[in-house]
This record gives structure tokens, sequence and C-alpha cells, in this order.
């Protein structure tokens, strides 16, 4: 794990990915043919995607903006990686940004926190985006990076960089597929990709067929359903708070965080207690792996049947398949790996720690672009273990989001 400042020789020796996630950043280097992550934030690796803009114009990130965020959410802005090509812009404390403004915000961020530990520049920067965008959204990414100030980047799909990482620690043969399973905080992407064996970022994988995506699904929606299960065990109490009370909404900002908790413990453990602290109601409500995976079931589904049209479509039998790769923080939920393997009867691949994978993926890719020789395959040892609650990140409270432009409103399912 890359921890501390280097000294300044280091700089410009090592190769940079940054994964630009829809609710987390992830950066990880390459260095003399070893990857590995960049913590970014205070108690994580992964920071969240959440920006928060103070009076006098400075702009927190990650961890220290999500915190600021609970007692001044007109102010904090999250999911804007979902408003990429809508020329909609959000407001912010009365003020528009666009999407490309704040993804440069977001971008200088991460390349400095990454800069500051290595002690100068990286020699390369690969960044990743979704596989369904176009030519229009991908130029957005680059007009944010040239905003960014940051130097020239090479770009490659997330899928590619997860397949890159896979091979970079298992033998993976010329001609040989795998699919990609791709569940991040706010969206699903599946895609079969075959190694070609040829040199250069991204171009020794290809997509076969064609990319199948859920732009509106992933984590979020898991800790929504957690929030939900909640606020039914003390409907009638919330139905007594007024929304617009700051107190309020500090209070329920704190049980979605409670909330996001409980779903990362039920993915080691099964049952969990949530604290519920409002105004007017002090309890615990129990939650059951087994009541999670019953709410959550029919999103799971719906990514399932994305992967099987994804697969169709690639021409490639499943029985052909060396591996299904299961990418992005949310795919640690265990009844993912159950059902997509039990669907598929395939080899199912799980990093410790997917977020990241992708990140991890583009850090080898942004090398080979540079003409550096990547070694052959060997394991990449694990990451410092993250604790069980990343940092408190995507508390859905009454905040600018990826949803049409507008100043704070009740939070959701209140």
């Amino acid at each position: 794990m890359a921890s501390g400042t280097a000294s300044s020789t280091a700089a410009g020796t090592y190769h940079l990915g940054i994964d630009l996630g829809t609710t987390y950043v992830a950066a990880g280097i390459l260095r003399h043919g070893r990857p590995e992550t960049v913590t970014l934030g205070d108690r994580a690796a992964v920071v969240p995607s959440v920006l928060f803009f103070k009076d006098d114009g400075e702009v927190l990130h990650g961890e220290s903006a999500s915190r600021r965020g609970l007692s001044d959410p007109s102010r904090v802005v999250r999911e804007f990686k979902r408003r990429v090509g809508d020329s909609t812009p959000m407001v912010v404390g009365q003020t528009p940004y666009s999407a490309d403004v704040l993804l440069a915000k977001l971008l200088r961020f991460a390349h400095g926190a990454v800069v500051q530990r290595q002690g100068g520049p990286p020699a390369s920067i690969a960044i990743t985006h979704p596989a369904n965008w176009g030519s229009y959204k991908i130029d957005v990414l680059h007009q944010a990076v040239r905003m960014a100030d940051i130097g020239p980047i090479t770009t490659l799909t997330e899928p590619v960089a997860a397949a890159i990482h896979y091979a970079a620690t298992e033998r993976l043969d010329t001609g040989e597929t795998v699919a990609v399973y791709d569940l991040g905080g706010g969206t699903f992407d599946a895609a079969v990709l075959r190694r070609t064996g040829s040199a250069g970022p991204g171009v020794d994988f290809e997509v076969l067929g064609d990319v199948e995506g859920i732009e509106r699904l992933g984590g979020i929606d898991f800790d929504e359903a957690v929030f939900h299960h909640a606020i039914r065990w003390c409907e009638s109490a919330v139905a007594e708070l007024d929304p617009d009370d700051p107190s309020v909404i500090q209070a329920l900002a704190r049980l979605r965080l409670e909330c996001v908790a409980a779903k990362e413990v039920l993915s080691t453990d099964t049952d969990v207690s949530i604290q519920v602290v409002l105004p007017n109601l002090q309890t615990e409500v129990r939650l059951t792996r087994s009541e999670f995976e019953a709410m959550i079931r029919p999103l799971i589904q719906q990514t399932v049947d994305a992967l099987h049209r994804a697969i169709r479509s690639s021409g490639v039998e499943v029985a052909d398949l060396a591996a299904v790769l299961l990418v992005g923080g949310s795919s640690r939920v265990p009844l993912i790996a159950e059902m997509v393997g039990a669907d598929l009867g395939r080899p199912i691949a799980v990093d410790q720690h997917p977020k990241h994978t992708v990140a991890l993926g583009a850090a080898i890719a942004a090398a080979r672009a540079a003409g550096d020789a990547v070694p052959a395959p060997e394991p990449i040892p694990d990451p410092t273990p993250e604790p069980v609650v990343d940092a408190p990140s995507i508390p859905a409270v009454p905040v600018v989001s990826a949803d049409p432009v507008q100043d704070a409103a009740p939070a959701r399912g209140v």
C-alpha cells in the first residue's frame, strides 16, 4: 500500500491510474512493475465522489465534504458523473456548475493527493470511463482534464481496465475471453472481452458485442432499501418530523450513514442493528442478511439479465468464458457472486478489494501508453484492509445530485 510521502527522486518514476466513479474515486500506481493502491482519504484508500463549496469559495473533497454536508446540505454535490453530457447545470449554494467543472475539481484533488504522497508527478496518467460513453461524453471528460490541468492522459473503458488488472494477476492466454460484471455505487455495466495480445494501452483486450449497462442501478439503491426498512419501523415517529428542520435533516442524514454501514456489515455478518436517533425517537432496528437479500434480489436479477444480454451479443458461449470478473464496490455483496455463479456456472473472480480493480488496471494501461514494459503476471499484494465503513460516503440527504437542478429538497423516503 502506498502511503506517506516519497522523496523527490520518486517523481516521474511511477504511472497513475484514476477511476472516477459515480460514488467513489480510487487511484492506483505502477512503480517498478508493481501495481499499488494509493490512499486518497484520511481513513480509506477510496474517497467519496463528493464536493462541498464553502462560503469563502474553498472546495472540500471526499470525506471532509461528506462530513460538512451533514450540517449544510445545500452546499454539497454528489453523483455528478451521472450528469456528464447533460447541459443543465447543478446549483450548489446558489451557484450553477456544469458536470465537467465538478469532475475537474474532483480530478484535481485526486491527482494532487497522489502527487503529494508520491513526492512528485507521475510519468503518465490513464483515466477510465464507462464503456457505454459515446464520443461526446468522452470529450466532456477530456475537457474536465484540461480544466484540472494535470497534463496529458490516456483514457480507457472501465471493463478493459478491470480485465487488464485480472490478466496481471492470473494467467490469461491470447484469445481467451472474460465477462466483466461491474456494479458500482451508481451504475452497472456488463461486457465481454477477448485478450488480443496486442501492445499498447487497452488494446490488449477488445470488447466483443455490445456493452450492456443500467445507468441508475448500484449500491445507492441498496442503501436506499436499507433506509426504507429502517423508516418503516419508525414510520409514525418520522411522520411527526418537520423535514425542513435542520436537526431533522442532520438526524436523517446520520440514519442514512447507519444504513450504509449496516449494508457493509451484512457482507460479512448475518445480521446487524441499525441505530435510529431522531429528535423524537431513539431505538434500534434489526436487519438480517436474508431480509436484505430479499430486498435487493430483484435488482441483482436485472444485472444478471443484462450480463446475459452482453454475452449473447458477443457471440461467445457461456462455457467458453475463462472467468466472470466481479468489480465495483457493490460487488462485495455475497448474493451477487452466488447468483452470478449459479446462473452461469463459470469461475467467479472477486478481488478482495474490488473498488481498486479498475484504478490498478488503469495504472498498468498508463505504463503501456508510455512505452514502459509491464512484467509477466504475478500476484498483486492486497491493499491495507479498509474499515467496514469506508467513510461517511453517500447519505442521500437533501442535496444537489444527478437530478435536474434544484436547491435542497426533502430527503427521500420521508
